[in-house]
């Protein structure tokens, strides 16, 4: 087993951290994480089962939305529980096939859900540009395709990683600074060349999340330019469900920028910073989204406000009965 020293040697598992230099309060924090992954489970499950049983949210909009959801919520439990298991149970181990796992998931699901942020700026786009073609352009059937065609991009842009990592035969250390495992950290772990993970990671960098910020920054620009020059009152309506997922794009990029920009640029004054960033950068996306939209989006917000208050007077009931 390899120690954190500079002797090369071959593992067979990874020592992921908590927060740094806090050993201490593991417990204390462990709290805080709950609480921020039930919210993650609920509010996505919570709006996944809204707009399941509902007929009249079964539209392009709200199914992106479904579909940011069921990525949140598997994102969410790739990470949190381990993460737990650090915090309260003194388990940082993690196998180096489940830590290959691990990273797959986590940097697949990244690319699933930034695709997801495109299609629905896209799908805005439509609303606001074309409002009475709306319905004709996105129908189940291109929904499906566009569904597939993500799935199928971010597995294949993600697949060779892992064996890009399983390649090398000696590592320095075992010990990883993050709470799961990411490409980025594995790589400098590596007794060997790291010159193919450096140019593939920067073309993920730049052919996912370069090309899909692209195309939302694109879509907005067009938006705008409706906005300005015409608007139509179908158009003015839709106006409005843009502010959820810009909430929910800036979620996304800015912690993902700040720890691809850490990582490449490590500050000696704030040693930490990408610690922060990375868990920033996993736990935001899927506790704020679904509050998010939650909130901002009506029918969503009504449905729920409905389900609540169909709860309690239920419960009321069964108190008076008793």
């Amino acid at each position: 087993m390899a120690t954190d020293n500079l002797t090369c040697s071959s593992i067979e598992e990874f020592t992921l951290s908590g927060l740094p230099n806090l050993d201490d309060f593991n417990f204390w924090f462990g709290f805080p994480f709950l609480i921020m992954y039930l919210v993650s489970v609920l509010g996505n499950s919570t709006i996944i089962y809204i707009i399941m049983v509902h007929q009249e949210l079964h539209e392009p909009m709200y199914i992106f939305l479904s579909m940011l959801s069921v990525v949140d919520l598997v994102l969410a439990n790739t990470a949190m529980p381990k993460m737990l298991g650090i915090f309260w149970f003194d388990s940082p181990k993690i196998s180096f096939s489940m830590c290959l796992t691990q990273m797959f998931f986590f940097h697949f699901l990244s690319t699933l859900e930034s695709a997801t942020l495109v299609t629905m700026a896209v799908d805005r786009y439509v609303a606001i540009c074309h409002p009475l073609r709306y319905s004709s352009i996105l129908t189940y059937r291109t929904i499906t395709k566009i569904s597939l065609v993500l799935m199928l991009r971010g597995a294949a842009v993600m697949v060779p990683l892992p064996f890009i990592i399983q390649r090398f035969p000696l590592w320095k250390s075992n010990h990883l600074t993050h709470s799961y495992c990411v490409h980025q950290e594995l790589m400098k772990l590596a007794c060997a060349d790291i010159k193919v993970n450096i140019i593939y990671g920067l073309f993920i960098t730049l052919y996912v999340m370069g090309m899909d910020s692209l195309f939302i920054s694109i879509s907005y620009m067009l938006i705008i330019k409706t906005v300005v020059f015409h608007v139509t009152d179908a158009s003015q309506k839709a106006i409005s469900t843009c502010t959820s997922h810009i909430c929910a794009v800036l979620i996304y990029y800015i912690p993902y920028i700040g720890l691809a920009v850490v990582h490449r640029f490590p500050s000696d004054t704030v040693p930490n910073l990408h610690i922060l960033c990375g868990n920033a950068y996993l736990l935001l996306a899927p506790v704020i989204n679904p509050l998010i939209y939650g909130i901002k989006t009506k029918k969503i917000r009504c449905r729920l406000s409905k389900y609540l208050s169909k709860k309690n007077w239920v419960e009321l009931t069964k108190r008076k009965t008793n």
